[in-house]
């Protein structure tokens, strides 16, 4: 699948068939992530996989009320949990580089979205799923002090592909040399 298409063509999947995702699809997923930009090379992500039908319904508890993923991480084959460290990205030596802190949202996105187009180039569907209880997600998950959840991401063969979703016109989002200015292309 050529570039551009699978960005266009990419869809929020929240209902998936029973078919397992095999290892090897898993890793060829996880090794395009493993590529994805960082601020600095930190690479700040990580990424729990969950396999386990009890952490799965567990973790399926942990999102917000009436979420409409819900359903898709309960039944998805595999949830990956992305979470970022602490303090890397976004800092020297000297301590945070600018005004914007820690970049972990930034490079977790890049990964996140990396993911998801690779999933999507070999067959598979997913959905960022980050209105979720945070706290409780890193306690269920035993995650360290310095690292972070930031969403869950279900991966799966999708039973459903939505249509797409409006987009804004290009005018409506790009400027020229200043903000308001129109850039006529």
């Amino acid at each position: 699948m050529e570039t551009i298409e699978c960005i266009k063509t990419r869809r929020s999947i929240r209902r998936f068939t029973d078919q397992p995702v095999s290892d090897e699809v898993l890793k060829e997923i996880l090794e395009a992530v493993r590529w994805a930009p960082s601020w600095r090379n930190t690479q700040c992500w990580r990424i729990i996989v969950v396999k386990d039908p009890s952490i799965k319904a567990s973790l399926s508890q942990l999102l917000s009320e009436n979420n409409p993923a819900t359903k898709g991480v309960q039944e998805a084959p595999l949830l990956l949990v992305l979470c970022a460290q602490l303090g890397i990205s976004g800092y020297t030596e000297k301590g945070p580089a600018g005004n914007k802190g820690d970049w972990f949202m930034f490079d977790a996105a890049l990964a996140a979205q990396t993911l998801c187009l690779a999933a999507h180039a070999l067959g598979l569907g997913t959905v960022h799923v980050g209105n979720i209880k945070h706290a409780e997600v890193d306690k269920l998950l035993g995650l360290p002090e310095d690292i972070v959840s930031v969403e869950i991401i279900p991966l799966g063969y999708p039973a459903q592909t939505p249509d797409p979703r409006p987009r804004k016109e290009i005018p409506e989002f790009v400027f020229l040399d200043r903000y308001g200015q129109s850039l006529d292309i």
